[in-house]
């Protein structure tokens, strides 16, 4: 959220997000605020290199350009000094010279010349070969140009290579040649006769610009290199383009306002897959391990300040080794020995029920949009009044109407959540499988508690969540306004209070503390819901094959609006581009002139022979990739780096186990009688480039194991010092054979063997030893590998 923002009258706000100068995402508009609160989540993978994460805030305008308010600007390094929290920042003035994007290719050298007269003179030589990345001009491509400068305290030659068109990775390939210094004497032709200070305070320095043609150049970028450390060597590298030097200072002391935000930054350096077997191994084995305490799993957990940093990595490294439900199973079991009380199963936020929880967030992606989203969507698109709390009823509402359309809302989702059981992922009932039967084991007597054990996770911490927070589980692309969002909390109140009525002995009428609530819950037949949540528990909870027998429903899976270029040809003979609504589901790839309109053009799934991305220089534009299929490629533009690949990411997913993919692709595309990758002038001969994507065990979730493995070392990295607590504990409890000595160091830890926890701290401790060399000798190579100027 944010507050105090200027201009001090009420407008329309919105946040973007930014990787350098390039948007990738955007928050929905905050109408008619000052202090307008966003509340929404994005998360993705960062697909390439950038300067600063960035953050505008823009004031919407209905007839004019939407104007930057002010913007929170963070460099990549800094990123890991917010990261975890939240901070409130100062919103900083918006400067053209410093929204910078991208890095240019150089090769500088220092040559020693003899001039006619024989004296020896120095000539510097930068050859200025490309750019990559710059940023795009009010949407479109730019005409970038440089100029290049030998600057010093009585000196600035100048010189400009050529403009290039419609470009964002400008080939120039220019040579531009500078004297730099005389000499009046050739006694010492080999030293360069030159003062100190001179060379000191010389630099080359190369500016990007926009042409403007008729309005002023934008600036673009520049980058400065000391002439001093040539002096001995030629250099070619790439530079990454830096903002002006006053580019942040700004004559403006006014307060903007400021921004709050939450980030979560994480970069890993991945060796290859070898060097992580044995950390792999030892993970992997954890449910083996008697007791589950004394496992490496485990112990990740403990050493953790917050779980949640152990769990994400833990869940998706077991999950991609098919490892997950015995180790959720012995971690459950050791969870149900310290509860007392049959209806307090699984309520805590433990090892366990965090597992499960991020495993249907992973496993039940799918899950929830096929069972919920159409719901969900009506409720956000065509709202009905739904508050029965006579406290926030507004004048001339009416309660029974608000009672009757919640009751209708409550229904239909009660009623596809019962009715998704075939849908289940196989991995969720194995998992609930498992809860249930452990349960009853541990409470014999109670013949509700298998019930409530799952009815604790599928209920309460994955469907309810999902109904009040659409947008976390990407039901909805933005946060609800104010209205939709107490609607969808009193609708999860209700899925929450019907998924307990078939899992314990009494009603759950008298939990409630609001009394609309008792009332609200008096209009239903207790007994008909608790049989059909009992139906649905018994059916999610079972080993049994949940494949439907006949054709199941499309699984939605992506949609957004992007360009793609015509597969016709105009009457003048050019192709242009379009902007299409486009829709993946597990059956097909579609577009469509608008949202909800019928599709123009379907591509089935089964047909697609390859997605791969595509050359810029085919088209001249950022963001492009290909599906290739029967007919000609669909050559489709994304509007950003993000979704580009994400779309990438979707259609390789779901087309993975085609039978007819291709081995080999062409990455530029056919125009004017050849492919533009290869020169081959048939457009039907095989591709030049090998496919990127191979096929995978599972088809439905994508994980990097050796990335997850990675960030696991790096958790016990951080926590090395409760790793070492954790060893004299075990020590401690080894020698004495009695009660812990030091109870505020240790008592925070689960030790029910010190001899097995204490074996297994020894190889972890040996293994991240082993793990921290390689990691040094990578650095150090990468180091002096590394040039002046060099990303």
């Amino acid at each position: 959220d944010a507050k105090h923002l200027v201009p001090n009258k009420m407008r329309d706000f919105f946040c973007t997000i930014n990787l350098d100068q390039e948007e990738v995402f955007r928050t929905q508009v905050v109408e008619k605020s000052l202090s307008p609160y966003f509340g929404e989540e994005f998360y993705f993978e960062i697909p390439r290199t950038f300067q600063w994460l960035s953050f505008y805030i823009y004031d919407k305008s209905v007839l004019q350009k939407d104007l930057r308010i002010g913007k929170v600007s963070i460099k990549k390094e800094d990123l890991c000094n917010y990261t975890g929290k939240e901070n409130w920042f100062m919103l900083q003035p918006v400067d053209s010279n410093s929204e910078v994007q991208g890095k240019v290719h150089l090769e500088l050298k220092l040559n020693e010349l003899i001039t006619d007269n024989g004296s020896v003179c120095q000539q510097l030589v930068v050859h200025i070969k490309e750019c990559h990345g710059l940023p795009l001009i009010n949407g479109q491509n730019c005409d970038p140009y440089a100029t290049v400068s030998l600057v010093g305290p009585s000196r600035n030659d100048q010189k400009k290579t050529k403009v290039k068109k419609k470009t964002s990775n400008p080939q120039f390939n220019e040579t531009f040649y500078f004297e730099v210094t005389r000499s009046s004497s050739y006694t010492k032709k080999s030293q360069f006769q030159v003062e100190e200070e001179d060379i000191e305070k010389l630099e080359v320095r190369v500016d990007l610009w926009n042409n403007g043609n008729l309005v002023q150049d934008v600036f673009l970028g520049e980058i400065k290199v000391p002439v001093k450390v040539l002096r001995n060597d030629s250099f070619q590298a790439w530079y990454l383009l830096q903002p002006k030097e006053n580019g942040n200072k700004s004559s403006k002391t006014d307060d903007l306002g400021s921004l709050r935000l939450n980030i979560c930054y994480t970069e890993d350096c991945v060796l290859p897959s070898e060097y992580y077997s044995s950390l792999r191994n030892l993970l992997l084995k954890s449910s083996d391990v008697q007791p589950i305490s004394a496992s490496a799993a485990y112990i990740l957990s403990e050493v953790c300040r917050d779980k949640y940093d152990a769990v994400l990595p833990l869940v998706r490294l077991l999950l991609h080794h098919h490892k997950l439900v015995p180790f959720v199973a012995a971690v459950a079991e050791l969870d149900l020995k310290d509860t007392q009380e049959a209806n307090t199963v699984f309520r805590g936020n433990s090892l366990a029920t965090r597992c499960v929880d991020e495993m249907m967030k992973i496993v039940g992606k799918h899950y929830l949009k096929v069972t919920l989203k159409a719901v969900i969507d009506e409720i956000c698109e065509s709202p009905k009044p739904c508050e029965i709390d006579p406290i926030k009823l507004k004048e001339g509402d009416n309660v029974e109407s608000n009672m009757d359309n919640l009751r209708y809302y409550v229904d239909k989702v009660f009623r596809e959540i019962v009715q998704s059981s075939i849908s289940c992922p196989t991995l969720m009932c194995d998992v609930f499988y498992s809860l249930r039967h452990l349960a009853a084991k541990r409470f014999p007597n109670d013949p509700h508690v298998q019930y409530s054990a799952v009815s604790s996770f599928v209920f309460l911490r994955f469907f309810a969540v999902a109904v009040v927070s659409p947008h976390t589980f990407h039901l909805r692309p933005h946060h609800p306004d104010a209205q939709t969002s107490r609607t969808l909390t009193l609708i999860s109140k209700a899925i929450q209070t019907l998924g307990s009525w078939g899992s314990l002995t009494k009603s759950k009428l008298s939990s409630f503390k609001e009394t609309f609530m008792c009332e609200f819950f008096k209009t239903f037949q207790e007994e008909k819901f608790t049989e059909s949540v009992k139906k649905f528990l018994d059916d999610v909870s079972s080993t049994e094959s949940k494949e439907p027998s006949g054709l199941s429903e499309p699984v939605h899976l992506k949609e957004g609006e992007m360009y793609k270029r015509a597969q016709g040809r105009t009457r003048i003979g050019k192709k242009n581009f379009k902007k299409r609504w486009f829709c993946l589901t597990s059956r097909e790839f579609t577009y469509h002139k608008q949202q909800d309109k019928e599709p123009i053009f379907t591509i089935p799934i089964k047909n697609i022979l390859a997605v791969e991305k595509l050359d810029e220089s085919s088209f001249n534009k950022k963001n492009m990739f290909q599906v290739l299929h029967g007919e000609k490629p669909l050559y489709i533009q994304a509007n950003n780096c993000v979704e580009a690949s994400e779309w990438i990411e979707a259609l390789c997913r779901v087309t993975r186990c085609n039978q007819k993919r291709l081995s080999f692709y062409h990455p530029s595309a056919f125009l004017n009688g050849n492919w533009l990758c290869c020169k081959a002038t048939i457009e039907s001969s095989v591709g030049c480039a090998r496919c990127t994507a191979d096929v995978p065990a599972d088809t439905q979730i994508e994980i990097d194991g050796d990335r997850e493995t990675e960030r696991i070392y790096s958790l016990f990295t951080i926590n090395r010092s409760k790793l070492q607590k954790l060893e004299e504990a075990c020590g401690s409890i080894a020698v004495y054979q009695g009660p812990r000595k030091e109870p505020d160091d240790y008592s925070n830890f689960t030790i029910e063997d010190s001899v097995a926890t204490f074996h297994t701290l020894k190889q972890i401790t040996d293994i991240v030893e082993k793990l921290n060399e390689s990691h040094e000798k990578y650095q150090k190579k990468r180091s002096s590998s590394a040039k002046y100027g060099s990303e």
